[in-house]
């Protein structure tokens, strides 16, 4: 029988997986020898999946997307054939990215795609070395999913995040930049930007003109120039679920392995929902299917 590493986060989201331990190590023991690591803080999941990754043939995590985070960073830091096939249980608030990967919903169902799903490469991102799963952003509102208190979160879900962005609409401002990509370069002034690999953001599953596909080595990115009144913001919020260009010219939306963005002044960044670190000059790279992450169809 071939060796599972579970690594959970019994903090994460609603604290959801307390009591229910046992019905997900009955449905992962059913076709894995399992060892069990809770994670012991910040850095934890990352650290031991590192450390750990040769004696397993597969890592499955149970948390928030930021447990899927670390545990893939931590097998980034690998040469890519010595990276096991991970498994994802979703447990937080938001659970972005389980939302690509067809999972069934609940914590029993999950922990049975974990065990026995389709194993399947996806992209993964870096920026400035560091690894991301599924988005890096900047400018408006990104910081409320790292500032939201967790209490908040945990007691309101989507709501927290809705209710703290709104009470700093009028903070809203364009940075200065060169944006290099694939197929150009761009020079404007944007209030938000995000380069992602994911059709959900911030808990908000979006329409996409064209299909994202997680294995194609591509990210989807989109620049948001300034609005000036609340129809040029609605048509801004259409175009980032759509990932299309809005008709008011606002929305920049393009495909690319790659990009440089260099800023008049250092910007705050998050990655996968956390904070990724301020800087003027980024560097952002798509590693074409450099994870196996087991889905579920």
């Amino acid at each position: 029988m071939d060796k599972l590493l579970f690594l959970y986060n019994l903090h994460a989201g609603k604290g959801m997986l307390r009591g229910k331990l046992a019905p997900i190590l009955d449905e992962l023991t059913a076709d894995w020898d399992v060892t069990v690591h809770p994670t012991r803080g910040p850095g934890d999941a990352a650290e031991t999946a590192k450390r750990r990754a040769g004696e397993f043939g597969r890592i499955v995590c149970s948390g928030g997307d930021g447990t899927l985070h670390e545990v893939v960073s931590g097998l980034m830091e690998l040469p890519r054939e010595a990276r096991p096939q991970v498994g994802y249980i979703p447990a937080g608030t938001t659970n972005d990215f389980a939302k690509n990967l067809g999972l069934p919903g609940s914590l029993n169902e999950d922990a049975a795609v974990a065990a026995a799903g389709f194993p399947r490469p996806v992209d993964i991102g870096s920026f400035n070395g560091q690894s991301f799963i599924y988005i890096a952003a900047f400018g408006a509102f990104t910081d409320v999913a790292y500032n939201t208190p967790q209490q908040a979160k945990n007691l309101l879900g989507h709501l927290a995040y809705v209710l703290e962005g709104a009470t700093r609409l009028g903070s809203i401002h364009p940075y200065p930049m060169t944006v290099e990509y694939d197929g150009g370069t761009v020079t404007d002034g944007f209030c938000y930007g995000m380069i992602s690999n994911t059709v959900s953001v911030g808990g908000f599953k979006g329409t996409p003109v064209q299909p994202v596909a997680l294995d194609d080595g591509l990210f989807e990115v989109a620049l948001v120039r300034q609005p000036q009144n609340p129809l040029q913001l609605q048509g801004i919020l259409k175009s980032l679920t759509t990932m299309a260009p809005d008709e008011g010219g606002l929305v920049t939306c393009f495909r690319t392995s790659r990009l440089k963005i260099t800023a008049q002044e250092p910007i705050d960044w998050t990655l996968d929902g956390e904070f990724g670190g301020s800087c003027q000059m980024a560097e952002i790279v798509n590693h074409k299917q450099a994870v196996t992450i087991v889905y579920g169809k």
